[in-house]
């Protein structure tokens, strides 16, 4: 640290007495980031005519994550990286490796925040010893279609369920004294011509769904930073919509942090400095100097905002120490860390059928043909295509994680591989080979990207034509996906049993067969539901709601008319059935949910309390997740609304009793809905109906509250 950086004071005394002694050439450069400039919408179309993808596009900007440093002022270079679902794409040459992680689709699946901690703390650790500042997540935008590009690494289709896991994701990196960063703000829920689409949606559907998660990853973890997102928010960009950037954020929420562009998000100087963004990424398209001098000349921009910008991230960093601290990256703990992975990957793993009990398989057969196509059977799927990809520390494959396990069970198995060709051509060698084997186990799925989603929910290169002839060969036959997202299933009926793995990363191979063999117990849940059919989704035969119509202006809107129907909100209040729905997830054990008692002194005033047994009816571990709904009495209100979950492990034979509270008063509003005239989350009075259960769809214990 300079003697001349600010020692003394609270970080933000010492930010601006920072910001009080630059020259404005000075705080101009500190405006946005060091790489040089790009024109990145031709390049995004020279990539897409060429057919290359988006990690080609995050290639061009993996070294340069960064704002240069003024050493006379004892500023150091301000170091990003991206990570919602591990370090990736840092400040270096090249990007640092690091532990590649599961999806944060499966990490919801996890329904345990303790769970979300220890990930957030692998990140945060790992951003830290790579000496980076920042970490360019939790992402926690929601599951609004099932074909979104960014999924993967954004939780849920449930705001709730997403702020909990992003809450404890985002304390768990701060702790690391590193910046966690909030994104995609907001209603950046598709990937489909983000950098022009306009999204329209009504008031009360924002605060209610999109904006819930950020608010509650500013109130209750801290957060230190936002990501404003690329589209725009009725028809204004979303780096220039003072509504949510200011009169939300800051004004309602009391946001203290700062906000950065996403990469080329910036569209201007002046409008959107003064809406409240306050960093440009990656470089200085916007905010150099000839533009921020001529907004300053002409009074459109006042130096006071300017300093306001560099006082908000400067904060930040006195915050976390970050001009105190050396820039001196260490080793990453690859085996520790990689260990802790394999634990939260075998635990958000999806049992989503298991007819017969097939599953667990016995390990001490005498021959396993693993069957599917390159990216499921040959590699560990990593997953994550875009800015978001992790160089991993080290990979296990599945050939290789079966073999190590089987070893460790002392089985004398044979295990075999056929990789089956993107065009099918060797299907009658797998036929061939499942018919021979003892057990089959057939692994496919989807591998999602940023900047394009996918068509249609359909697994890619024809895997359901190969599951559904390679499924009925063999009795023993199981199915173990790898999808960023759900995916339709029309061989599903010939299936005995179907897993749910996730993109699980480094420790893909240990993980599964972990699972297969039952050395651990599957016990997560479905995160966001699996459609049966295309026709069931909300945009389906509504263009208007996906992908957007040209309305007149020259791009696309996108009108979320469903409202607060989304997910299995949507299912519920069309009568459709989904083919998972949320909070569905089977166990290799069984479970009884008795003694439910709902105690509500003064019923949506005053926390209300849901006490419950839950009792292991079957013969190996396992973990049961307790999910309480609430039925609000409001027009245009949804059937259910989650509201608390609990997930319990319990040992065979015995019981837990579990409580969980519903504070009214909690950032999640959990009785509250929009109300337009108070601008402000309302209790209404009226007849509440509080579901218990164990999914969204099975919630067979009931209470009726009245709210005065």
């Amino acid at each position: 640290m300079s003697s001349s950086t600010p020692q003394h004071g609270s970080a933000r005394e010492r930010a601006e007495k920072l910001v009080g002694a630059m020259t404005l050439e000075q705080k101009i450069a500190q405006l946005h980031g060091a790489m040089e400039t790009i024109d990145i919408y031709a390049l995004s179309a020279q990539l897409a005519e060429s057919g290359a993808d988006m990690d080609q596009l995050a290639a061009q900007v993996q070294v340069e994550r960064h704002v240069a440093a003024i050493d006379e002022l004892g500023i150091p270079r301000f170091r990003i990286t991206n990570g919602p679902v591990g370090v990736g794409m840092g400040d270096g040459t090249p990007s640092p490796p690091a532990t590649s992680l599961p999806m944060t689709i499966g990490v919801a699946a996890g329904f345990d925040p303790e769970l979300a901690h220890t990930y957030g703390d692998i990140i945060g650790s790992e951003t830290a010893t790579l000496g980076q500042h920042v970490l360019e997540g939790p992402g926690v935008c929601l599951h609004r279609t099932t074909i979104a590009g960014r999924n993967f690494e954004y939780f849920s289709e449930d705001p709730y369920l997403t702020g909990v896991m992003g809450v404890a994701v985002t304390r768990a990196i701060q702790a690391h004294d590193v910046i966690a960063m909030g994104k995609h703000y907001v209603v950046n829920d598709q990937e489909y011509e983000r950098f022009r689409a306009s999204v329209e949606v009504d008031e009360h559907v924002l605060r209610e769904l999109y904006l819930l998660p950020f608010e509650m990853l500013v109130k209750d973890a801290g957060l230190a930073a936002i990501m404003s997102a690329y589209n725009r928010i009725r028809g204004v960009y979303a780096t220039e919509y003072r509504h949510t950037l200011t009169d939300i954020l800051r004004t309602e929420w009391g946001f203290e942090g700062y906000v950065q562009s996403d990469f080329w998000s910036c569209r201007s100087a002046a409008p959107s400095l003064n809406a409240g963004m306050d960093h440009e990424m990656p470089d200085a398209k916007w905010l150099n100097e000839t533009n921020v001098k001529a907004a300053l000349q002409d009074t459109s921009l006042e130096i006071e905002t300017v300093n306001r910008a560099l006082v908000r991230r400067y904060t930040q960093m006195f915050r976390f120490g970050q001009f105190d601290r050396p820039y001196a990256p260490g080793e990453i703990d690859a085996r520790g860390h990689g260990a802790a992975a394999r634990t939260i990957g075998s635990q958000i793993a999806v049992l989503l059928k298991n007819d017969g009990g097939v599953l667990p398989l016995d390990p001490h057969v005498g021959s396993i043909v693993i069957i599917g196509q390159p990216a499921f059977v040959d590699q560990a799927c990593l997953g994550g295509g875009g800015s978001s990809k992790v160089i991993p520390l080290y990979t296990v494959p599945p050939l290789d994680g079966l073999r190590d396990v089987l070893r460790d069970l002392g089985s004398a198995a044979t295990v075999t591989k056929v990789t089956v060709g993107e065009d099918l051509s060797n299907l009658d060698a797998a036929r061939s080979a499942a018919r021979q084997a003892d057990v089959v186990v057939l692994m496919a799925g989807l591998v999602a990207t940023e900047g394009t989603d996918q068509s249609d929910a359909t697994m890619p290169h024809d895997q359901n034509r190969m599951l559904d002839e390679l499924l009925g060969v063999n009795p023993t036959t199981v199915v173990v996906l790898k999808d960023s997202n759900p995916v339709l299933m029309p061989w599903l009926d010939k299936a005995p049993a179907v897993l749910e793995a996730w993109n699980q990363g480094a420790e893909d191979g240990h993980v599964v067969a972990d699972l297969l063999f039952g050395v651990v117990n599957p016990s997560g849940k479905v995160p966001t539901s699996y459609p049966a059919s295309a026709d069931d989704t909300l945009y389906a035969g509504r263009p208007e709601r996906y992908p957007g119509t040209d309305e007149g202006d020259g791009y696309p809107v996108i009108r979320y008319s469903e409202g607060l129907e989304v997910g299995y909100r949507w299912f519920q209040a069309q009568g459709i059935e989904p083919l998972f729905g949320f909070g569905f997830g089977l166990s290799y054990t069984t479970f009884d949910l008795s003694a439910v008692a709902v105690d509500a002194p003064d019923a949506g005033h005053a926390p209300l309390t849901v006490t419950a047994t839950v009792t292991n009816t079957g013969a190996v571990r396992g973990a049961e997740v307790v999910q309480v709904y609430l039925g609000v009495p409001v027009s245009g209100q949804p059937p259910k609304r989650l509201v608390g979950f609990r997930k319990v492990w319990v040992e065979p034979g015995e019981h837990q009793q579990i409580t969980i509270t519903v504070d009214p008063a909690t950032t999640n509003h959990p009785f509250a809905v929009w109300d337009y005239g108070t601008r402000g989350f309302v209790t209404r009075p009226g007849e509440y109906t509080v579901y218990v259960g164990t999914s969204a769809d099975d919630t067979p214990h009931t209470a009726t509250l009245t709210v005065q």
